[in-house]
């Protein structure tokens, strides 16, 4: 039951392979993993395919990957923070699957719970809808979405235990749990890692049955997108 390795790179040894579709947790640089993220990057696999809700920003989280030309297709709902990515996007370099916040979300979740598709109105009357299946419920026209199964999902939590349950904090839950149910290999980066049972069954979003491998990562760098200051 003790899924602990010791370091993000053995966490990630055997499970890692050109071509793959990985969901990756995390909102903006707020519970991103990124010592798994580099660990990726450094066991030079390619043509991946990411789901997302950014990519980052440059020189962190995702953002090393698009720095390294591994990262084939993107699958985000927002991606503005990101030069590079911009570049590769406008030079038909990297493909792009924009998806609304929340149908995104709920396509990881739909993939965690088994579920191969849903109905939505979000992105009715856009390019969103193009080549969708369309169908009327009740007067109203809605899109079909399909869930995302990842052969791979790399989730960040604030606290877990050995048997993988996990705890997130605050803007961190937004995508981590998603991500973490819908990975057929799930890994956790922890930053506080405790004993099994001192977790309180209540207050876990992940169960340790969807983690299969832990790494401990105490006191990470707290990364901000922008800083802003004013003169006092």
């Amino acid at each position: 039951m003790n899924k602990v390795y010791p370091n993000a790179k053995a966490a990630l040894e055997g499970i890692v392979r050109d071509g793959m579709l990985l969901a990756v947790g995390g909102f903006g640089l707020c519970g991103v993993p990124e010592e798994l993220i580099l660990a990726l990057r450094d066991s030079g696999v390619r043509n991946l395919t990411i789901a997302s809700n950014n990519a980052g920003v440059d020189g962190a989280a995702l953002g090393l990957l698009l720095a390294t030309r591994q990262i084939k297709k993107m699958i985000s709902s927002y991606v503005g923070e990101n030069a590079e990515f911009e570049r590769q996007f406008l030079a038909g370099e990297i493909e792009v699957e924009f998806c609304p916040q929340g149908t995104l979300a709920e396509r990881l979740r739909a993939g965690g719970a088994g579920i191969p598709g849903f109905y939505t109105r979000t992105g009715i009357g856009t390019i969103i809808a193009d080549g969708k299946e369309h169908k009327e419920f009740d007067g109203k026209t809605y899109i079909l979405e399909r869930g995302i199964q990842a052969d791979l999902a790399l989730v960040k939590a604030w606290k877990g235990d050995s048997h993988g349950n996990l705890i997130y904090r605050r803007t961190a839950r937004n995508f981590n749990p998603n991500a973490a149910t819908c990975g057929r290999i799930t890994v956790a980066e922890v930053e506080n890692l405790v004993k099994p049972g001192e977790l309180d069954p209540d207050e876990i979003h992940t169960p340790g049955i969807f983690v299969h491998r832990v790494v401990h990562v105490p006191n990470p760098l707290k990364r901000i997108e922008k800083k802003t200051t004013r003169e006092g």
